[in-house]
């Protein structure tokens, strides 16, 4: 085998082990994925403080 050859196949061989890599990454991603809430939660209202009146 000539090395130019010995090259190509290196080269392809690391493309398929880091394409079924992402492939893993992907799926195990997608299936744990917790899906967002539809309606945002309504925030709870900021009480005002007020002035001490000491008069």
């Amino acid at each position: 085998m000539s090395l130019t050859m010995t090259i190509v196949m290196l080269i392809a061989g690391w493309l398929a082990v880091a394409t079924a890599m992402l492939w893993g990454v992907l799926r195990i991603s997608r299936r744990h994925h917790h899906p967002a809430p539809t309606a945002p939660a309504e925030k709870p209202r900021k009480q005002h403080a007020e002035h001490a009146t000491a008069h």
